[in-house]
């Protein structure tokens, strides 16, 4: 098993008790915080790929650096733990991005279950954001190549064939990508 974990709570007792079951598993704990301040800082430090954290803590709560943490892209996941099964806490625990909900005591065979689940959907998450990453940015390019053609066949009364044809061309002769022609060609006008 592997995994970079960040363990999150106000009591020393209870991070040692998680570290020790996590390490025992073959997980590596990367950091720990005592308050979501620090956890929010920790997880733009290390990145972790996942975020064990209790909600209930002084300063800033579990819950609001779990928002944080999410809204940066800073942890890959994040298992929320708490005294209370309040159901309060667990819609919130949803809206605000938690892979996880672990009710404290925590036992071994709650834990890590949970952790290797959260590990895979949060690599998953990960997978498709840069997906979505790329498809956009290529859906933008193919926006600009538009934008392009049509000025070029504004300008030039030529047909949307000749005008991408016109674009490649000058991509391949010059050794340049297409949207680096086609953005030069719209800053024409502007």
């Amino acid at each position: 098993m592997s995994g970079r974990i960040i363990i999150v709570d106000d009591e020393p007792i209870t991070r040692l008790d998680i570290k020790d079951m996590l390490e025992t598993a073959g997980y590596e704990v990367v950091g720990e915080a005592a308050d979501g301040f620090e956890a929010i800082r920790a997880c733009q430090e290390k990145k972790p790929d996942l975020v064990i954290m209790d909600i209930k803590m002084p300063i800033l709560d579990g819950l609001t650096a779990s928002k944080k943490i999410v809204e940066e892209g800073t942890a890959s996941g994040i298992i929320l733990l708490t005294a209370y099964s309040d159901k309060q806490y667990i819609i919130k625990a949803k809206q605000f991005g938690a892979l996880g909900y672990l009710v404290k005591p925590l036992h071994e065979q709650s834990l890590l279950p949970m952790v290797e689940l959260s590990l895979a959907k949060g690599n998953e998450f990960k997978e498709m954001s840069k997906e979505l990453e790329r498809l956009s940015k290529k859906l933008e390019e193919r926006k600009m190549i538009e934008k392009a053609k049509g000025k070029l066949m504004q300008i030039e009364n030529i047909t949307e064939e000749d005008a991408y044809t016109k674009i490649r061309n000058i991509s391949m002769e010059k050794r340049v990508p297409m949207i680096e022609v086609a953005e030069l060609m719209v800053m024409l006008d502007e």
